[in-house]
């Protein structure tokens, strides 16, 4: 019989992830069952072939009972390759089994952004413990990170760059490059510096490698560069990254001193998390992250569900005014829920398109008044042939043209004022600084409820078809 370590490594791949590169169930299981018996040996020898990222990935598959086992088994694995990648919920889960000194360890290995990633979200008390276990210089690059507020580019930024002096040659910054060991090994571009640390340009990588030794670095510098404040919002980051196609960028402090750099592949991951985060607030299911602790999901949940509580009373409310006529004509009972869930279906899609477009910087105060007018033609044509769908049906099932009209213009109605809530209320929020996609979801289903129903129910009235 062949044991998983007597496989060659394409084939022990085959056995570990599914075609869409995820790890197989019964290889999870193998491992948490080599754990489960106190086999180390045999766990390490099953986990160790595996990528980072996939290592990441199962500890996010193993329960929360069993990762500090697996963590005891593969001990010398967890490196910070592994943590960077990890899902947050679970690395504090591992952080808060491990001591201060083996994550100290982790995180001297790892750039200052994901050191940083791994340290903030801990207790102030195991924090400090920490980072005393640190060497000063790792210490103070850290500590200076987390002085910056969350989801601000000096927290996003890594220190680890390579800067020269614009008088240097081509051949200055190569010696400079092959002689000091303790540089940074993944870079992309050069930020040239003058005298007081500020950039004044940037050389790529492979212009360095093309230009002879004796040409000065300023003559083959691009000066043209964008340049980030150590405070801007990591969101403002990622758009001046799409913005410009950018690489790298050099971050500069309030005075314009270069003070670290943010490079592609942390501005995937806010892009990521970014869009994540609105889908999932427009719900107001806060963060949907299934490893997220139970009563931390239930709190940030129940705060959007009362809200919507009493926003559907209010809609009740608006039914009551017309309880009588619906006693007298109980059709109305039945039709009025179209009329605002349709309603709701046009808000929501109006919004997700707003929400987007703001967050992309799309939508911006001038051009506002030109999307408010778009989606009022695009409201009324679909309302309109709403209006009809349902004039008709209603006609050819119950017979009753009044009724048919009434519902037809209440379609109209309330895709009018679905379409207007759907650009007014996000524009508004973002203008008081409100979070759009946070907020916006519970008011658009507000006004097209309740303005659903009083449209309908109040056309009813008018042709007294309650009479």
């Amino acid at each position: 019989m062949v044991s998983e370590t007597d496989l060659t490594e394409p084939e022990l791949e085959t056995t570990q992830l599914d075609e869409d590169d995820r790890l197989k169930p019964e290889f999870v299981r193998a491992v948490l069952d080599a754990v489960e018996a106190g086999d180390a040996a045999a766990a390490r020898a099953l986990v160790e072939p595996l990528h980072p990222a996939d290592i990441a990935d199962l500890f996010e598959l193993t329960p929360h009972e069993d990762r500090a086992a697996l963590a005891t088994a593969i001990t010398d694995l967890l490196d910070g390759d592994v943590f960077a990648e990890m899902n947050d919920y679970v690395r504090e889960d591992l952080i808060d089994a491990l001591s201060a000194t083996q994550v100290a360890d982790i995180a001297s290995e790892l750039d200052t952004d994901d050191a940083v990633a791994i340290i903030e979200d801990m207790e102030p008390a195991d924090q400090r413990e920490v980072l005393r276990a640190l060497d000063p210089d790792d210490r103070a690059a850290i500590e200076e990170a987390l002085s910056y507020d969350e989801e601000t580019a000096g927290r996003l930024m890594q220190r680890e760059l390579i800067a020269v002096p614009e008088h240097w040659s081509v051949g200055d910054v190569l010696d400079y490059l092959r002689q000091h060991d303790e540089l940074t090994t993944d870079f992309w571009e050069i930020f040239v510096v003058d005298p007081a640390h500020k950039p004044v340009g940037t050389v790529a990588l492979s212009w360095i490698l093309r230009t002879p030794r004796g040409i000065a670095i300023s003559d083959v510098m691009q000066r043209e560069q964008t340049l980030i404040p150590v405070d801007m919002d990591q969101e403002e980051v990622a758009l001046r990254f799409q913005k410009y196609a950018l690489i790298s960028a050099a971050v500069v402090d309030p005075v314009g001193r270069l003070v670290g750099m943010i490079t592609v592949d942390d501005v995937v991951h806010i892009i990521s998390e970014e869009a994540g985060e609105d889908i999932l607030r427009l719900s107001g299911a806060g963060d949907g992250d299934i490893n997220e602790p139970i009563h931390l999901t239930v709190r940030t949940r129940i705060t959007w569900l009362v809200v919507n509580l009493g926003t559907a009373m209010l809609a009740a409310s608006v039914v009551g005014l017309f309880q009588g006529e619906i006693g007298r004509f109980a059709l109305l009972a039945v039709l009025m829920p179209i009329v605002s869930g349709m309603g709701g279906n046009a808000g929501t899609q109006t919004l997700a398109v707003m929400v987007r477009a703001l967050a992309t910087n799309q939508l911006t105060s001038s051009n506002t008044g030109r999307m408010i007018y778009r989606e009022f033609r695009i409201a009324a044509a679909n309302g309109a042939m709403l209006g009809v769908l349902i004039g008709l049906g209603t006609f050819l099932i119950f017979g009753n043209a009044h009724l048919a009209i009434v519902i037809a213009m209440a379609m109209v109605i309330n895709n009018l004022i679905a379409g207007l809530s759907g650009v007014l209320i996000p524009v508004t929020l973002d203008r008081f600084d409100i979070d759009p996609a946070v907020s916006s979801a519970v008011f658009v289903t507000m006004m097209t409820d309740v303005m659903g129903f009083f449209s309908f129910l109040g056309l009813a009235t008018l042709f007294g078809l309650g009479s």
